[in-house]
Formats: structure tokens, sequence, C-alpha cells
């Protein structure tokens, strides 16, 4: 072992010497992504002339991602990210003379469940391929991948997105899935201008990815990023895929052309590597509006790979697609037939059950996916649509209402309120997760319950809120006997302040007794100023219209 680790260390040395100079950047990480507001087909960059029968957008979507593993597809590599350049290489990444790719169960696992839960056919029986393509940072010169035959076929993708004039609507979709295939990821080619160098990191050379390709179902960049947004969701609900654009955990190729209603499809072009759902939405916008614009100005659209840029909001030329690409597939010798067995009496005699994947086991582990945890939300708790996905979208934050509605008798969609604006308000601000959160669902339960049994008012709450979140640990009971915050209940008391206020504001009342209603609650706010938010405004009301009728 000893002997291996100093070749491996004196290979490496010697190919860091030889390969250009390698260092590593970071990137910002960012918790969640957002889906662009834009309007199917409208881009402000770009107006397309009028037309009796208008051209429409056709997009479909090639997606890479990363399988959630340990270690790399076919070596016991490690699999990090932000480690530094060249540490996470084995000899097999590297391509040494004699090394053979050894296939992570792992990774097929995750393929396997994916696939089920995108409705996908299994293979039972699926194959590996060669796919020879000069990569420069695979130093094998080919990348393993499926292409006769991949793991899981013919599946779909059913995601939702909020529609209507206050996009408060769900409008629900379908994208067909092609194929779910395995394959290794290539390194990074890192291109350091100043010097005219090329730098290079094998660390994710290797590394397993799903690709899902996706048939041209969808027609603007909202849907696109919806659907992504859902795989997203889908991913990280399974344990299959951390899905951190940033982190390039989940990369998009966007498939982009347009036409007119009822015609054949126009000529697409590919924009690569876009690793925000947001930025998604605006390249396949400006791609729609862009080639719309040529052919309608008599030009042509090019066969063309091209690029996002984010600085500008447009996309631009990276290469041309016009020849046919060969590929030049070939069954990889040193890999058999991957075989998926049905259940546990499909395994031949003498099978290590470890060494087997097993469908059957992989349906019963399947999680409630989002749509469903949705749909539940929805009927359970009678909350709006819009709200069950703010709970879905964020990590953590279904489990966290859920837990909250158990401890409390507060209506729902009062809860909704306080978990989606107070509790989510501040994670946002200190770029904080659900699970970071000094507020625990008992706490805030506790708090709704003695604002909902009229031992506090809302305004005091959200008072005692703020406290618990600088300080935790501090009860909301605590906190109210410190701060002196509870509701006054001395009737005589509260109407001793109405009358004072009454009486230093004669035109309000006046105006009250003319039949201005409104007028009213500017003296409740008074009341309420005087008394710091504590008195019950429903007690307050009533006999501040007694007393000015």
């Amino acid at each position: 072992m000893a002997a291996s680790c100093a070749a491996a260390s004196e290979f490496l040395c010697t190919f860091n010497k030889q390969m250009p100079r390698v260092y590593q950047f970071s990137l910002c990480t960012f918790r969640r992504i957002s889906i662009s507001a834009t309007k199917c087909g409208s881009q402000p960059q770009l107006q397309p002339k009028s037309s009796p029968q208008q051209l429409v957008g056709v997009v479909g979507l090639e997606i890479h991602a990363q399988i959630r593993s340990n270690t790399k597809l076919f070596s016991a590599s490690p699999v990090r990210f932000s480690s530094p350049p060249n540490s996470l290489v084995s000899f097999f990444d590297a391509s040494l003379p004699g090394t053979l790719p050894v296939l992570n169960k792992r990774c097929v696992e995750a393929a396997v469940m994916t696939g089920l839960a995108l409705n996908c056919t299994i293979n039972h029986k699926s194959l590996f391929d060669r796919k020879h393509y000069f990569y420069a940072d695979l130093p094998a010169g080919y990348q393993i991948t499926q292409q006769r035959r991949p793991i899981a076929v013919d599946g779909v993708l059913n995601y939702s997105l909020m529609g209507g004039k206050k996009k408060n609507q769900v409008v629900r979709k379908r994208a067909r899935i092609t194929q779910i295939q395995l394959e290794q990821d290539s390194g990074k080619s890192l291109h350091d201008d100043l010097r005219s160098q090329t730098l290079i990191d094998l660390n994710r050379a290797g590394v397993g990815l799903m690709e899902l390709v996706m048939e041209p179902d969808m027609s603007c960049g909202e849907e696109a990023a919806a659907a992504v947004r859902e795989l997203q969701l889908i991913l990280q609900a399974l344990g299959t895929c951390e899905g951190n654009m940033s982190e390039g955990q989940l990369r998009v190729d966007a498939n982009v052309s347009v036409h007119r209603p009822g015609r054949p499809f126009g000529v697409r072009t590919e924009v690569k590597n876009i690793n925000s759902a947001r930025y998604l939405a605006r390249a396949i916008d400006y791609e729609i509006q862009r080639q719309i614009q040529v052919l309608e100005s008599g030009g042509t659209v090019q066969n063309e790979t091209r690029a996002y840029d984010s600085k500008t909001g447009g996309t631009i030329p990276m290469r041309d697609k016009e020849g046919l690409q060969d590929y030049r597939f070939m069954p990889e010798p040193n890999l058999p037939p991957l075989i998926v067995y049905e259940d546990h009496a499909s395994l031949p005699t003498g099978t290590e059950l470890s060494q087997a994947v097993v469908l059957q086991e992989m349906r019963d582990r399947l999680p409630e996916l989002p749509h469903v945890t949705r749909d539940r939300l929805v009927d359970a708790y009678s909350i709006l649509p819009e709200h069950s996905f703010t709970l879905v979208n964020e990590d953590g934050l279904v489990e966290y209402f859920e837990a909250v509605m158990k401890r409390t008798r507060m209506n729902a969609r009062k809860v909704i309120g306080w978990v989606t604006n107070e509790l989510l308000g501040q994670l946002k601000q200190q770029d904080s997760s659900v699970g970071q959160s000094p507020i625990g669902p008992s706490a805030l339960a506790e708090l709704l319950e003695l604002q909902e049994t009229g031992k506090i008012s809302s305004s005091g709450a959200k008072q005692v809120f703020q406290e618990m979140w600088r300080s935790p640990g501090k009860t909301a009971h605590l906190i109210i006997e410190e701060k002196d915050l509870g509701l006054v209940s001395d009737t005589e008391q509260l109407h001793g302040i109405c009358q004072r206020i009454l009486d230093s504001h004669p035109e309000e009342v006046n105006a009250i007794r003319k039949g201005n209603k409104k007028v009213l609650n500017k003296l409740m706010g008074l009341v309420q100023k005087e008394t710091k938010g504590r008195a019950d405004p429903v007690v307050v009301r009533a006999i501040l219209q007694d007393k000015s009728s």
C-alpha cells in the first residue's frame, strides 16, 4: 500500500511538471435558485416584427447531474468540492496503462432511483460505450458513457409553475425524458490568458454523472427554469444529487429553435453549460427572440453552439455544428453489461445481495416527491398553492412548518405568514438555512400559542420573536415577563386610555360620528402606541366605537 502511495505521489509530481501549471479557483455558493418571472416568449432586448402566424419557441434540455457519491464512477478516488488541484486523482483517473474501471454500485442505484422517480422504464440490461472526442482534461482521450442502451428510457417530468394574472394559479406541465445514462465527468481546463496557458485540474475527472436527455416539450425560458427547479427538488429528495448549480453539480444545455405552429421545427442552436435557473430562463428567451429576429429579417439561423453571457444578457457564438460530429462510439471492452434485477427471486443462484441492484428495493426506498408534498400540504392545511411552493422550495421548511402545526391551535394560514415572512425573512438576511435557525419549531409554536390565546398582541409577538432571534434559549414566556409585553387586561385602565385619546382628538371623533369609520384605525394606533402594543385590538375597537358614537 505504501509503495502504491509513493508511486502515485511520484507520478503526480511528474504529471504536474509536464503539464501546464495548475491552480484552483473559488465559486460563490448559493443555497437555492430562483425561477425567472419572465413571461413565455417575452424578451426586453429584442422585439420581433409582427406576423400573421407568430413564430414560437421550442426548447429541449440536456441535464448533467453529478451523482451524490463518496467516490467516483469507476475508481475509489473521493469526491469533494474545492479540494487542492489534482489531489483526488487515482491511477485510473490519470489513465495509467494497465488500470481498469470498477463500477460504483452507489452510482448505479442513484441512476435507477432517479429513473423510477421520473416514471422511466429501467433497462434490466444496459451497456457502456467509449465516446472518442478530444477532451483535453480526460487523459484517456475518451469518455465512458452509455450510447447504445442506457440505464433508463421513456420517462416524464411533471412540473408546475405559477400562472394567471396574479401568478396565483398552478399551471401543470410535463416534459418527456428520452433517456437517463451513466457517464464519467471530465476534468477542468482553466485558461490563463495573461500567461497564454491552459491549466488542468483532474479532481473532477471520473466523477459519476447522470445525463438526462429531454424532448423539446417546452416553449420558453420560464417553463425550462421551472422544469429544472422541479428536477433539482426531486434529486435532492431522492438524495441522488445535491443539485448545487453554482458548484457545477447540475449543468444544463438548452436546445432552442423556433417555428410556426403546425410546421416542422426550425434549425436549433445549443446554449451550453448554464449553471443557474435564472440564467437559463434569460438565455432561452433571448435566443428565441434572436432567432425570430434573424428569420423575420430574411436571414438563416445557424446550427451552432452558443454560450450565455450574464453581463450582456445575450448569447454568443462558440463553434458551428454544421458538420456531422463523429464521436466514434465503440463498446467499452473493460466493462461487462450492467444487469439490474427485478426482485430477489430473479437473482441468479449464488449472487451476493450486496453486489446486486434490485429494482424492488429501489421502489421501496422512494420518498415522497415534491409535487405530492405540495398537493398534500394544500389538502391537509387548506393553504394557498403558492404557499406550498414556498415551503417545498426551501430545504427543511416543510418539516419545520408541520412541526409548528402539531404544537399550536393557530390557523394554518397565520402560521404560514410567520414561517414565510418572519422566519424565512430573517434566514434570508443572514444567508442561513432552516436548520440553522436559532428559533426551533417548538419555540415558535409556544409564541404563536400565546398570541392565539390572547396573552400577547400580534405586534407584541413580533417584538418577542425578534428578541428570541437575538437571544437563543430565551423562552417567549420569559421575554414577555422581562419586557412587560403581555396584553393589558385591566378594562378600567383601557377605558381611561381610550377616553384620553378621544378627548385630545375631537376632529377625528366628529369624523367618526359623520360616518368616516376609517379614522377609527388612527385612534386605535394611538392607543397601541401608548400601551406599547399591549392592548387587545378587539377590546380597544369596541371601547372606541362605544365612546365615539
